[in-house]
């Protein structure tokens, strides 16, 4: 106890001194803000003309232009004086002094004024104080073809002064007469250095980089240069994240990085599966550990919350020399999302805005009521054959009324189908056209409408500059109930006040609501889905949702466990809503630029807290389908609220030191991390709510001692912490020889004492072919680059208190009520039933990993890319491991079994057509292949049969009998299945044949075999980019390839409604699926092997996206006051290249998926 309040206190001493140095940081960035902006008054575009006029109505009109104020001593300056001037788009600066120096007059600039005053003897007329000294170069800037490049760094080389240009490529700055060179740089450009001479304008031109090399990759603690990179870390940038509109960052990186296996969700506002190279877990996680801005986060959670247009870029570290910078927490790859910061210069403003609409896409339509009353009859029919007491029917080739009236009148609330039924027998013969056919998922579907809108503004000084956003979404989905919305803000400030020292503060907030819509918790027990659609499609369309006098139909089909969905998504809802703060703060210290011998010395300090408060409340009401009595009177109603609040820090302490001694380079990193992380959480649930209106709020009313409340109470609190030492050392040799070596010292609290500790160590050697004097004068070799690498990262996803087993309830009834008195340990001898078996030896799952890489550029980089080669091995499973029931208990967590791992990546850009005209098509393909191995499991077993789980074989695969079709009336076929009955088996033409492994006549365990993998072995992605004079168009293609699905094969029972499918007939024996059989026959007669057939290879290519924009000209944007206009059209999900089934979406899981129409426009100011 006494160590929880000390470290309490030390928590809210850390988080007063966070606060302070915020306070600070925003005190002074306002200070300094204010001065840099007066200074940037001087460097305001204005456009006057003035002929004889006097200089009061001068500096007034020259005021309006450039938005300053004049001060001045009237009895020290004569105004009375005439001037004439013409200016273009010319700085303040040099428009005042060709206006003031022949007056001899000087000026000085104060917080936002310029005051005037009569020059002195040893001062120049027309320029401040400050700049007697000093000159204004202006100048623009271009590229071959001679377009100008806005935002192109114009630098005086060996100071800080710098500046942009602007939308044209124009800038002017002020400078020095001591200054001799500027530094011109763009992304993607050769740097260029301009002596200054005695030049004042400059025509500069930047030819296009040979290389793209020089752009800068986010590694774990810090930033490489790409020629300097020796790990495997793919980049996707800002530009292709926004390529097309999506709710969360993780849905924009689908198909844009090799080995990043990314599913889809449909339901608005929540994160598919990420596996980057596969699985190499048995229990513990394989989710990648994220890191936003430095900060590791606990979950992906934050991802979702985060405005995917507040991200400037994504890294993705694969290989373990790259992610075991972070240890325990690397072992599944490290995504890490760098959000935008503010940049130096004119205040920029964007705006975008996307209206997005979409439909739901079933690709397994449900049969028509027609379709259905036929598939029912043969139902009938072939259980009548099977079992003659069950049913006497007809065949259906000659249906009769009185036959349908038996088969279609049982059940509860049926009189309504029934007679809908037997009106196709109104005109004496059956017409299945008067039978009503009820699409029960069109009340349940609508169109889908996304809207989102993001405001942006960054600029200011090299001094101080911020970056702001404001972002809305709201989407709808397409079915009902379903809606999401989010709010988002984020600010980041970045202050230099003097050269060696740096701060940055950033904050990104989110507000999200997600309503799940129809809610079963808490509803009728049965098979019961959860979404909504998949509750109406369950539904006959044979029924009807109304009876004759209008009153609702609880069980429209007759069958228990499928209810009305009519207005259901206004009788229950499940939503959630979720606060978000992720706050970064930073200060770095460059020791070297305090005092010379430590040059390239510097010290960061960075802490990132993290807080999240998400609230769940689910109401079902009395008149829910879920909740109402058989009887159609209001049952008891039902009502839970969750409430969970996270808390987590992370505090770093960072030494870097970087410095190039003639041919060598060398860097290091010494890092002291801490992390922690804080989660409570409470549950309350009751039924009988007696304030409905309220939905969850009134819980607090609950008689809690009624047992006919159902009232339930849960809460908790967990904690966990983890504290480490990391390094990093980088040598570089001759821009050729690359050499990284790093380290990791990890301790996690949910590990016990000596348990703790562990340490993740990696090596990675990289070998610029492309500089050796035997390749460096190759035209057509533009980078050629060898990479080799190993490490040791670890997985610690082991809950906290797994190693000290479970303490068990101890209930005893009381007035009718099982109240929880107590605890018992874990011991059996102190319980009457089995346990789990505390094992504080429990420790590490780590994974070593090898990476063979090679990067290339041909011809001037028309093509690039690289291939990856990976190896991994991992000991010591965190496995959930069942004991026998003579120990006392049941199961236990230990470290037993090793997997391996191996795959191969490669991603290739090319650029097909580059024309002088301005044509060009882009193409960026990246593809993977990758199979685990499981190479040991517990206790020396060789398989764990139970578990699925075969020494030799993949990690997840699919395991059960096999089949050989269906069962044929042929002679063959006959004979067969008489040594079948023989054994007590009864099958019959049309039904599912399974295969006999040891050729017994007798399906046991012993003929149960892997029928395939549920992970895919391939997954690619190929973007492709066409360009011609504004006009862009590009489309986006994903797949997935070499793996088993299981969907669960199909019933064909009759019991609720049936998708299309083409079922066995003695008139369509080479039907797909078996014969129905009706589920209200003997167990003996229905088709026990009928889920055999739900194994299926799948894989699919489907075109994720195809976009058509438009960029209008600088010319027009310009004449309207925009920096840049772009207006686009998309289509998400328009259709599949390849589907190895087509009634199946293998992407969603589902037979549904959502198909979108986005309209989207972008505005620069």
């Amino acid at each position: 106890m006494k160590k929880t309040v000390v470290k309490q206190r030390l928590l809210i001493r850390l988080m007063k001194m966070t606060l302070y140095q915020f306070v600070l940081a925003l005190v002074f960035s306002t200070v300094t803000m204010a001065n840099s902006l007066g200074q940037g008054k001087l460097d305001t575009k204005v456009t006057i003309s003035i002929s004889d006029m006097n200089l009061n109505k001068a500096l007034s009109e020259l005021g309006k232009s450039a938005d300053v104020k004049f001060s001045y001593n009237s009895r020290m300056v004569a105004f009375d004086q005439k001037v004439s001037v013409e200016a273009t788009n010319e700085v303040l600066s040099t428009v005042l002094s060709r206006v003031l120096k022949p007056l001899n007059i000087t000026y000085t600039l104060v917080s936002n004024q310029i005051v005037l005053q009569k020059a002195k003897s040893n001062e120049a007329p027309g320029v401040s104080a400050v700049e007697q000294q000093q000159k204004v170069l202006t100048g623009v800037v271009v590229d071959a073809n001679g377009l100008s490049l806005p935002g192109a760094s114009v630098l005086v080389k060996g100071t800080t002064n710098s500046t942009s240009t602007d939308m044209d490529g124009k800038f002017s700055i002020r400078v020095d007469d001591a200054a001799k060179i500027l530094v011109i740089s763009f992304i993607g450009f050769d740097t260029v250095e301009i002596p200054v001479a005695n030049k004042t304008d400059f025509k500069i031109t930047l030819k296009e980089s040979s290389q793209s090399l020089e752009e800068v990759v986010v590694i774990g603690y810090g930033t490489v240069k790409k020629s300097d990179l020796t790990g495997a870390v793919t980049r996707v940038s800002a530009e292709e994240l926004n390529d097309r509109p999506v709710s969360n960052a993780m849905e924009a990186l689908q198909g844009k990085a090799a080995g990043v296996d990314i599913t889809t969700s449909e339901r608005p506002g929540t994160l598919g599966t990420v596996r980057i190279r596969g699985r190499r877990s048995l229990d513990a996680t394989s989710d990648p550990l994220y890191v936003v801005d430095g900060v590791p986060l606990l979950s992906s959670s934050a991802i979702e919350t985060l405005n995917p247009r507040d991200i400037e870029s994504i890294d993705v570290l694969k290989d373990a020399s790259a992610t075991a910078i972070y240890g325990s927490r690397g072992a599944n790859g490290v995504i890490i999302v760098t959000t935008k910061q503010g940049k130096s210069g004119r205040f920029n403003l964007n705006y975008s805005a996307t209206l997005t609409t979409t439909n739901i896409v079933d690709r397994s339509p449900s049969m028509s009521a027609a379709d259905f009353i036929q598939f029912k009859r043969w139902a009938a029919y072939n259980s009548s054959m099977l079992d003659p007491n069950s049913f006497q029917y007809a065949h259906p080739d000659s249906p009769t009324y009185a036959s349908d009236f038996q088969l279609f009148a049982s059940g509860l609330d049926v009189n309504a189908t029934r007679d809908n039924v037997l009106k196709g027998w109104e005109s004496g013969t059956w017409d299945p056209s008067k039978v009503t056919n009820t699409n029960w998922t069109d009340f349940v579907t609508r169109t889908g409408i996304m809207n989102e809108h993001v405001i942006s503004g960054s600029g200011g000084s090299e001094k101080v500059n911020s970056y702001v956003s404001f972002g809305y979404l709201s989407n709808k989905g397409t079915q009902r109930g379903q809606d999401y919305s989010r709010y988002t803000t984020k600010l980041t400030t970045n202050i230099t006040p003097v050269d060696w020292f740096k701060l940055n503060a950033s904050l990104n907030i989110s507000w999200s609501e997600q309503d799940f819509g129809m809610s079963t918790l808490g509803g009728r027990s049965g098979s019961v889905p959860n979404a909504i659609y998949g509750a109406a499609k369950s539904i006959f369309n044979m029924a009807v949702p109304y009876d004759a006098d209008g009153n609702l139909i609880i069980n429209p089909g007759g069958e228990n466990g499928i209810y009305t969905i009519m207005d259901e998504w206004k009788k229950s809802t499940q939503l959630s809503q979720t606060m978000r703060a992720l706050g970064n703060i930073s200060a770095t210290i460059e020791i070297g630029k305090i005092w010379e011998p430590l040059k390239g010395l510097s010290y960061k300090f960075n802490f990132g807290p993290d807080f999240r408060h998400w609230r769940e409340g689910v109401y079902i009401d009395g008149t829910s389908s879920h909740r109402i009595n058989s009887n159609g009177t209001p049952g008891r109603n039902f009502a839970r609220l969750r409430n969970e609040r996270d808390f987590s820090w992370t505090l770093d302490n960072m030494i870097v030191y970087d410095r190039t001694f003639s041919k060598h380079k060398v860097g290091a990193t010494i890092v002291q991390s801490a992390s922690s992380w804080d989660e409570e959480f409470s549950s309350l649930a009751a039924s009988n709510i007696a304030k409905p209106s309220f939905l969850w709020n009134a819980l607090g009313d609950i008689d809690l001692t009624n047992a006919n409340n159902g009232a339930s109470m849960s809460s908790g609190i967990i904690q966990r912490q983890i504290y480490s030492y990391l390094g990093r050392f980088n040598y570089g040799f001759d821009d050729r020889y690359l050499l990284t070596v790093s380290g990791r010292y990890d301790a996690v609290s949910q590990l016990s004492e000596g348990y703790k500790w562990d340490f993740f160590p990696s090596a990675a050697l990289a070998w610029r072919l492309d500089q050796e004097e035997f390749i460096k004068n190759t035209d057509w070799i533009n980078n050629l680059k060898l990479r080799l690498g190993f490490g040791t990262v670890g997985n610690s996803a082991i809950d906290p208190y797994d190693t000290k087993g479970n303490i068990r309830n101890l209930n005893l009834p009381f007035n009718g009520i099982s109240n929880q008195v107590g605890y018992t340990t874990n011991e059996p001898y102190y319980t009457g039933d089995l346990t789990p078996m505390a094992n504080p030896a429990l420790g590490w799952e780590k994974t070593t990993q090898y990476n063979l890489g090679v990067d290339f550029g041909f011809l001037k980089n028309r093509i690039s890319g690289s291939i990856e080669f990976y190896r991994s091995f991992t000991n010591d499973l965190i496995l959930n491991t069942a004991l026998p029931t003579l120990t006392g208990y049941d199961r236990t967590i230990a470290n037993i079994g090793k997997t391996s791992n191996k795959g191969v990546e490669v991603t290739l850009n090319f650029t097909p057509i580059q024309t002088e005209s301005g044509f060009t098509w882009e193409s960026s393909l990246n593809a993977a292949w990758q199979k685990d191995k499981i190479e040991g499991l517990a206790y020396g077993k060789n398989d764990m049969v139970q578990d699925t789980r075969f020494i030799g074989q993949q990690i997840s695969v699919r395991y059960g009998f096999d089949n050989l079709g269906l069962w044929q009336d042929t002679p063959e076929d006959q004979a067969e299945m008489a040594l079948w009955k023989a054994n007590g088996y009864n099958f019959t033409p049309g039904n599912v044949r399974p295969k006999d492994q040891n050729g017994d006549y007798d399906m046991t365990i012993e003929d149960r075999t892997i029928i395939g993998n549920s992970d895919p072995n391939w997954t690619m992605g190929w973007s492709n980019t066409f360009n011609y004079k504004g006009f862009e168009l590009s489309a986006l293609l994903y797949g997935r390839m070499g793996y088993t699905a299981s969907l669960g094969g199909e019933a064909l029972t009759g019991t609720s409604n049936q998708r299309q499918v083409d079922y066995w007939t003695p008139d369509n024996p080479n039907a797909e699926f078996q014969k129905p059989l009706l589920g209200q026959a003997s167990a003996g007669s229905r088709d026990p092997y009928s889920g055999l057939l739900g194994f299926t290879k799948a894989s699919f290519v489907k075109i994720r996206n195809i976009s058509l924009g438009y960029n209008f000209p600088k010319e027009y944007t310009s004449a309207i006051g925009l920096a840049n206009l772009k207006i686009y059209a998309q289509a998400v999900n328009p259709g599949s290249i390849y589907q190895s089934v087509d009634w199946y979406d293998f992407d969603t899981n589902s037979t549904i998926f959502n198909r979108s129409f986005v309209m989207g426009i972008e505005v620069g100011f």
